[in-house]
């Protein structure tokens, strides 16, 4: 994540927003963030944000947890998703983040082509599955 630009906030020109980009970067690849700190901390429930991922590379996934450990940033530690590995944290306002890897893949247990034809759980779910399939909702 590169910073690229700034400017300023439309409905209050003293609160900046500041762009950064990641990737081969463009429209896509931008992150706007404004800070504005006299706003109320976020809150779960409708209409808010429950989190926001940010992709990383598996061999940048220890750089940031130790990053976060050398800004003490409170954070999950590193935590296995069985299809990624994530680390979790809160900004400043209650907004949680993911930083979460590309590997080692949704192919990690079924075949790319027919990803979606069928339930598939990580192991640590297999025996909620029941439960799981009974809640959910066929698509139309």
């Amino acid at each position: 994540m590169r910073p690229v630009r700034t400017y300023p906030m439309p409905e209050n020109p003293h609160e900046t927003i500041h762009v950064y980009e990641m990737g081969l970067g463009g429209v896509g690849a931008e992150l706007h963030v404004a800070v504005q700190p006299g706003l109320p901390a976020a809150g779960q429930g409708a209409g808010g944000v429950h989190h926001v991922a940010f992709r990383s590379t598996d061999a940048d996934y220890d750089a940031w947890a130790d990053r976060l450990v050398e800004l003490r940033v409170p954070n999950s530690g590193k935590v296995d998703r069985y299809w990624f590995r994530s680390l979790y944290f809160r900004e400043p306002n209650g907004v949680l983040f993911e930083i979460a890897t590309d590997g080692p893949g949704f192919g990690v247990d079924e075949e790319i082509e027919t990803l979606g034809e069928k339930v598939v759980l990580a192991p640590f779910l297999e025996p909620r599955r029941e439960e799981i399939v009974s809640r959910l909702k066929p698509i139309d």
